[in-house]
């Protein structure tokens, strides 16, 4: 056993820059799962740059200033947001406290329908599963609503924090633009030079990183804006709040669209009961779901995934329970990155087989 375990290693890490690589990757996974909550404004601002890379080249083209590109388009991005921030926040968020305010009533109309299930279908359900699963529910329920109270009163402590993140996010984001060279030359200095495998990597990431970012913004905005169109044109109620979600849903491929469908199938069924309404409604979200996933997806993703959906699931999964949001969010371009590693360490293997 120790023999092939030599012989793997001696196979994979014989070679210089192979070391070099997977030390650099062993110290970012550090970095990032006991440090994560420190460097995660320096992350969202990488997000933020990748996400504002694009314009800057373009305009930077025109006007030939990296610098006068990075005031202007920071400028744009920042007035996008806090119009974002003023005109639609308050909207969902009214949504929001009027739909907490019925839930009550929502949760005991859903009850009801459930407690006479056994009257309409006595030979597929009996009044003790109807019994079983309304306990279960409501406890469900009472367990979410502690949470949510908990989970509000902590976060109270953060609001100083989150303040000092909304400037001091945007001035790392645009020092990350307008330093662009000097800053990627700054780190080419402390990484070793043994580093062939890290610059492949790193040149096959690059690119894809940036698709996916700017991809998956676009996909939110589409799938939300679309989402709100069809929801508000049949008269569903609380169509802004339910049109974000559903566009927010595209951060968890495949989970985050059956998990919005309880929401919009909810509020659906209180507001039009069994009515041919509420059959559109989901006949309607389907249909949008099913473009997102067969034309959009394709068209906005077609150069930076190349994953099948039994590894993006996954990397979902695990992703998302080391690091929360941000590991659902790059998901998939950590799961490229799993996968250009080990086309990589192949590749030298392959090199080093072939001499």
């Amino acid at each position: 056993m120790f023999e092939l375990v030599k012989a793997w290693y001696i196979k994979k890490f014989s070679d210089p820059h192979s070391v070099t690589l997977l030390l650099m990757l062993v110290a970012t996974v550090a970095l990032l799962y006991f440090f994560g909550s420190y460097v995660m404004p320096v992350l969202v601002a990488i997000v933020i740059a990748y996400l504002l890379e694009w314009p800057v080249n373009k305009l930077t083209r025109v006007i030939g200033s990296r610098v006068l590109s990075a005031v202007v388009v920071m400028a744009v991005f920042v007035g996008i947001a806090l119009g974002l921030v003023f005109g639609i926040v308050p909207v969902l968020w009214q949504q929001l406290s009027n739909l907490l305010q019925e839930s009550p009533t929502m949760v005991e109309e859903g009850k009801d329908f459930l407690l006479h299930l056994p009257e309409y279908y006595p030979t597929l359900i009996s009044t003790n599963q109807v019994q079983a699963i309304v306990t279960s529910v409501e406890n469900k329920l009472l367990e979410l609503g502690e949470v949510i109270v908990s989970a509000s009163l902590t976060s109270l402590k953060d609001v100083v924090a989150w303040m000092i993140y909304l400037v001091l996010v945007p001035l790392l984001a645009f020092f990350m633009l307008k330093d662009k060279s000097e800053l990627t030359s700054g780190v080419s200095k402390i990484i070793p030079k043994d580093r062939k495998l890290i610059s492949q990597v790193w040149h096959e990431m690059d690119q894809q990183i940036m698709n996916y970012i700017r991809g998956k913004v676009f996909e939110i905005v589409i799938v939300g804006v679309v989402s709100f169109v069809t929801f508000s044109i049949l008269d569903l109620r609380y169509a802004a709040l339910l049109g974000t979600l559903v566009g927010l849903s595209v951060l968890i491929p495949f989970i985050g669209a059956a998990l919005v469908t309880l929401p919009v199938a909810a509020v659906a069924l209180f507001q039009f009961g069994l009515a041919p309404e509420f059959w559109t409604i989901l006949i309607a979200y389907g249909i949008i779901q099913a473009l997102d996933g067969n034309v959009l997806v394709p068209l906005l993703f077609s150069e930076a995934v190349d994953l099948n959906p039994v590894y993006i699931i996954v990397a979902v999964l695990f992703f998302g329970g080391l690091w929360g949001f941000w590991g659902v969010f790059f998901a998939i371009p950590l799961a490229s990155l799993v996968k250009a590693l080990i086309n990589a360490w192949s590749s030298k293997s392959e090199e080093l087989l072939a001499k």
